[in-house]
């Protein structure tokens, strides 16, 4: 009798790591400070939950804010900033920048996959995984990493890793990556949530190993110790585009070497001490504590 009611408390833990249920694209995964939806505030039980719906606006104040877009593909938006959801559509997402500026991240991009974002008119098609951004005020859009097709004026435009176009003009230009990547307060946000987002996948990873209780496949799954939905990649190990210091595991992956990985991989464990150390892009983590870690290696 007290192993089967261990057992159902084992499995009811397991189900409430992974919710079967999955976020919708344009799920408020995170605010820091005040931003509404339709005008209407975001309250702090309501993140993980809100849902920008098609037409609707998503708005920073003084804060910022990540919505979810296809699994594993993150807007996030500067203060004073503003993007409103056209198509909410897996296989047709689109947003439009309205105010300020907006990064995205795109960990994972699926040939079925239809990627816009609007600014000034114009529509930029995300192409691969990497990180964009946009702004508002000049319409620009910037690609620290990855592919983009500009469309306007009947022509597109292709852009690669380190190219900005500025809307309306022809040519794309080289930018600085490095110094705008030390400048931009939007680009050390998103970093800092791209390994927040990281750590949650880690989490639930590990409860969903030989097809544990709650995993159904690729998505976005909700962690309540991180209070944060995970992207979940079906199979293998996805790199987070901001650095090689961390990433996406599948449970499969995570089975076979997700406990010790020589490179970019993690040691997880609980206790007090938490930090990392060694060699050859490694970095041992573990819950609680003191926290910092080193090695791992950037995106270059």
């Amino acid at each position: 009798m007290v192993k089967r009611v261990a057992g159902v408390m084992f499995a009811t833990a397991c189900l409430a790591m992974g919710q079967a249920e999955m976020a919708n694209p344009g799920t408020v995964n995170f605010v820091e400070g005040q931003a509404t939806i339709a005008g209407r505030p975001i309250g702090t039980t309501q993140k993980g939950k809100a849902v920008v719906g098609a037409g609707q606006v998503l708005e920073t104040q003084n804060g910022k804010a990540e919505m979810l877009l296809t699994p594993g593909v993150f807007v996030r938006l500067d203060d004073h900033s503003a993007v409103r959801m056209i198509s909410p559509s897996i296989v047709d997402t689109r947003v439009e920048l309205l105010r300020g500026q907006a990064m995205l991240e795109a960990a994972q991009v699926q040939k079925e996959n239809h990627l816009a974002v609007a600014d000034g008119g114009v529509n930029t098609l995300i192409q691969k995984p990497g990180i964009y951004e946009f702004r508002a005020t000049q319409p620009t859009v910037m690609v620290y990493d990855g592919r983009a097709e500009v469309v306007q004026n009947d022509k597109t435009i292709d852009l690669g890793k380190g190219k900005e176009l500025v809307m309306g003009q022809q040519k794309p230009q080289k930018f600085d990556r490095e110094s705008a990547e030390a400048s931009d307060n939007l680009y050390a946000f998103s970093k800092l949530r791209s390994e927040y987002v990281s750590e949650a996948n880690m989490s639930l990873a590990q409860n969903f190993v030989g097809g544990g209780l709650g995993w159904y496949g690729p998505g976005w799954y909700w962690d309540p110790y991180f209070t944060s939905w995970a992207f979940m990649p079906g199979a293998g190990f996805l790199y987070s585009p901001f650095g090689y210091g961390w990433g996406y595991y599948s449970p499969a992956y995570w089975g076979m070497w997700g406990g010790y990985r020589g490179f970019g991989g993690y040691y997880r464990g609980f206790g007090g001490y938490r930090g990392g150390y060694v060699g050859h892009g490694f970095v041992g983590r573990a819950s609680g504590g003191y926290g910092g870690h080193f090695g791992g290696g950037g995106r270059r």
